[in-house]
């Protein structure tokens, strides 16, 4: 598998704080990787997605220790508008990137900005619209559409650019579980079908579980768990604030008593239990 991020001993302390918000974090990515980013509030997952594409320390300033490369690229030495071409970032509140009075002219910014010519420019506009299943919103305000539509939206703006990789920093945080699963879905159908690298901080695990093929826990700048998701869901996260799967907390229960497997689908479950049921039956 092609490492597409490594972080060595990156430590990182924001500037005017007495504490290392990341400790001696050592990860690598892979190509077509699809990663939930979990932990409590104030862990470090914001922190560990802004160093993706230079937002730190670029933008926010601090003791930074350690290196961080994305396809091999010193991610320090590199302009913030440069790392964009390679990691796209989604933010928590779309809002806050949108700044443009029409969905087709907010995913044309980022083209306009790094010098595209006008043809070439509408080309990739209107592969994007279709990709997204957006037409019907074309020439509307993006502040006058829903949580879900502007998300949406935010995220074609940064595949216009046509990076490799996607950081996305709670983007379910502001929807309804609607749009929240109309968003999972779209970022599963561009990791399966594009190959698109995508790592995803987020708290609410049951909407993206079955989809992802890894998770990495983090509590107070640490990771401390980094495996399948069928690895990390056998932990106790519930003690460290992570609400877990319904699914695969009613079967951790399940196991005290009887020989369950850990289950993270319902099909999983109805399998389990069935042979559970015959065992015990006879």
């Amino acid at each position: 598998m092609k490492e597409v991020i490594v972080i060595k001993d990156l430590s990182f302390r924001y500037q005017g704080t007495n504490f290392f918000s990341l400790k001696n974090i050592n990860l690598k990515i892979y190509e077509g990787d699809f990663v939930l980013l979990a932990g409590p509030s104030g862990c470090g997952k914001t922190t560990l997605i802004r160093l993706l594409n230079g937002l730190i320390p670029h933008f926010y300033k601090g003791d930074y220790i350690g290196e961080v490369s994305v396809y091999g690229l010193i991610v320090k030495d590199r302009k913030t508008y440069e790392m964009a071409k390679h990691v796209g970032m989604v933010f928590q509140d779309p809002e806050d990137q949108l700044l443009s009075m029409t969905v087709e002219k907010e995913i044309a910014f980022g083209l306009e900005n790094l010098g595209y010519k006008r043809e070439e420019m509408f080309k990739i506009v209107n592969e994007i619209i279709k990709l997204l299943n957006i037409e019907h919103i074309r020439f509307k305000s993006p502040y006058l559409l829903s949580g879900g539509e502007q998300q949406k939206v935010a995220i074609g703006s940064v595949l216009a650019i046509k990076p490799r990789i996607l950081a996305l920093d709670e983007p379910f945080s502001n929807l309804d579980l609607k749009s929240s699963y109309m968003i999972a879905d779209l970022l599963n159908y561009l990791n399966k079908n594009f190959k698109y690298t995508i790592i995803i901080a987020e708290h609410r695990l049951e909407i993206l579980v079955n989809l992802i093929n890894r998770i990495i826990v983090m509590n107070e700048g640490r990771i401390i768990f980094d495996g399948t998701k069928k690895e990390v869901l056998s932990k106790d996260l519930e003690s460290i604030g992570i609400m877990e799967p319904k699914i695969s907390k009613i079967s951790k229960i399940l196991s005290k008593k009887y020989n369950f497997e850990l289950c993270l689908t319902l099909e999983e479950f109805i399998n389990n239990f069935k042979k559970i049921y015959e065992i015990n039956r006879n």
